[in-house]
């Protein structure tokens, strides 16, 4: 193993990785790089256990493994599942690495680059599916692909399916798609910027080592392992990941478009948001079953996304940006019900105010009120839909305050989640997906 590469890709550089993934890594890898235990401020973790340093060699959900492509077989360097290419973007990301991939527990924006291109001037393929579970990686290189994956929507439709993670640097790249179906269980956003320093002073001392930096330059040897990190510096590293915050947050904003722009992206404080809860803050499009989902994706006819912005299933995309707070864990769904009746819910005209809203304005309002009102009820929160139309609550407002009484329901601002443990049977998802390939042809 590379210690000092992998060091250098750690420490002292920006990351956009959910920080229970970056501090698992280190509590697992970071004794062997440094050669001693490490702490953590202000935490206190459980010792790593060897065997969850194994990452087992996963296959794509819709597809053949994408290891076997471009091994001498001559086929392309991704999977077809009926025209469709699987791009899979899983594990840690990274910027380059050719084609290196799940086997070793990392995906290159390099190797996703390259997949993408041979996709796109690929004529047999009708759309592209990318295939995500990531908890994301490295800043360099990531908003690059990010703006190459925006730019083959133009060329062929492109959709993201995330079973179970888009986080971080897997978020840039997951909200550049035409559209973002989650899984139920499925986990996106952390719309932020993370950067780690080592400070190896206390362990030289002890060891009676003494390191003298020579340095050209006021800040050559700024943030160095060797002496504690300075408050100056300090301050300085962190203006410097607020300003890669907002790109992430304007590069989120280019994909999404009005789904989500960049203050509400900004406003999630890097937050964790599951299932329909992501939806409703504007970070995915949809809660359904990977598979199915993308059985319609590839069913739909050439050029075509088989369904809208405002797909039919569990839940519609919102066409106003909420302001999200940070939700982790929502509850689960207790009501199902389909919204009131919007005539129910439209007031009388009035002619009292010069400024009031034309008969046709105040029913498409309504029935926005209704929408939100019965997205909430799958959530947990129950608003009465009429109630909010009498007192002319708008839908943005109704938004804000549904998403301010999950956050003060959840009990932590980010998920924790272990890496799988390595089994040798087939996943039934994957099966599933392969039989009805097979049954199709």
């Amino acid at each position: 193993m590379r210690h000092i590469q992998i060091a250098q890709r750690v420490f002292n550089t920006p990351l956009m990785v959910d920080p229970a993934k970056a501090l698992a890594f280190l509590a697992g890898l970071g004794p062997r790089i440094t050669g001693r235990e490490i702490s953590f401020e202000g935490l206190d973790l459980p010792p790593a256990d060897p065997a969850d340093a194994t990452l087992p060699a996963r296959a794509s959900l819709f597809g053949d493994d994408l290891a076997r492509h471009g091994t001498g077989t001559g086929g392309p360097p991704y999977a077809v599942v009926e025209g469709i290419a699987v791009i899979a973007i899983t594990g840690t990301l990274v910027h380059r690495g050719a084609w290196i991939g799940q086997s070793s527990g990392l995906t290159s924006y390099e190797g996703i680059a390259a997949q993408l291109q041979a996709a796109l001037e690929d004529p047999a393929i009708r759309g592209i599916a990318l295939d995500i579970d990531s908890f994301g990686g490295e800043v360099a290189g990531a908003f690059d692909l990010a703006d190459r994956i925006r730019a083959a929507r133009q060329v062929k439709p492109v959709q993201a399916f995330v079973a179970d993670h888009a986080l971080s640097a897997g978020y840039v790249l997951a909200s550049q798609a035409d559209r973002i179906i989650l899984s139920r269980t499925g986990a996106i956003g952390s719309i932020g910027v993370v950067a780690m320093h080592s400070d190896m002073s206390g362990a030289l001392d002890q060891k009676g080592i003494a390191v003298t930096l020579i340095n050209a330059g006021a800040r050559k040897v700024d943030a160095n392992p060797y002496q504690p990190l300075p408050e100056t510096v300090r301050a300085r590293i962190a203006g410097e990941l607020e300003e890669l915050r907002q790109l992430f947050a304007e590069t989120v904003a280019e994909g999404r478009g009005n789904r989500l722009d960049a203050a509400s992206a900004l406003s999630t404080e890097a937050g964790v948001f599951r299932g329909e809860a992501a939806v409703f803050a504007g970070l995915a499009d949809e809660v359904a079953d990977p598979v199915t989902a993308f059985r319609a994706f590839a069913a739909a006819p050439h050029g075509t996304n088989p369904t809208s912005r405002k797909g039919p299933l569990m839940i519609t995309s919102l066409t106003d940006a909420p302001n999200p707070a940070s939700v982790a864990n929502p509850p689960e769904a207790t009501n199902t019900s389909a919204p009131p009746n919007v005539a129910s819910l439209v007031p009388p005209p009035s002619a009292e105010s010069p400024d009031a809203l034309s008969p046709e304005a105040i029913r498409a309002e309504a029935a926005e009120v209704a929408q939100v009102c019965a997205q909430a009820a799958r959530l947990g929160v129950q608003i009465d839909a009429a109630d909010a139309v009498a007192r002319g609550l708008k839908p943005e407002a109704l938004r804000a305050k549904v998403l301010a009484e999950l956050a003060t329901r959840s009990d932590t601002a980010g998920i924790v989640a272990a890496a799988p443990a390595a089994s040798a049977k087939e996943s039934p998802i994957i099966a599933a997906a392969r039989k009805s390939a097979a049954a199709s042809r």
